[in-house]
């Protein structure tokens, strides 16, 4: 015959894993609010100056290349363009992807989880 667990214990392990259960997902959104911020120093460090600070495109550099720089306000066109794409554009260059060469590679200059979280902070101009 199997003995019953005392009420008492059950709720003290039901409070721990509810406990670890939230401590868990405030860690996880602490990191993703992080990640966020990250992305948003990087954009304004090194995207800014052609895609401009509300991402339309209109950045000081902007007027001295060849091609206008992505409008990322532009929801309909940015969504003909997958998270794939965004990502080889950043990391390899507008040439990578059939775009202007103007675009230049990230590749050295950011790490894979930095260039998506890039993508998620391009994608957070587009507000329909």
């Amino acid at each position: 015959m199997m003995k019953k667990e005392n009420p008492v214990n059950l709720r003290i392990r039901s409070l721990i894993l509810l406990v670890s259960a939230i401590s868990l997902i405030a860690t996880t959104a602490a990191s993703v609010l992080a990640d966020a911020e990250s992305a948003k120093t990087r954009y304004t460090t090194f995207c800014v100056k052609c895609h401009g600070e509300a991402g339309k495109g209109d950045g000081a550099a902007a007027a001295t290349l060849k091609t206008k720089p992505r409008d990322f306000t532009d929801c309909k066109r940015m969504s003909t363009i997958s998270d794939d794409t965004m990502f080889k554009v950043i990391k390899e260059g507008g040439a990578s992807a059939g775009l202007s060469p103007d675009m230049p590679a990230w590749k050295d200059g950011f790490e894979d989880p930095e260039i998506k979280d890039l993508v998620a902070y391009v994608r957070s101009f587009c507000k329909k």
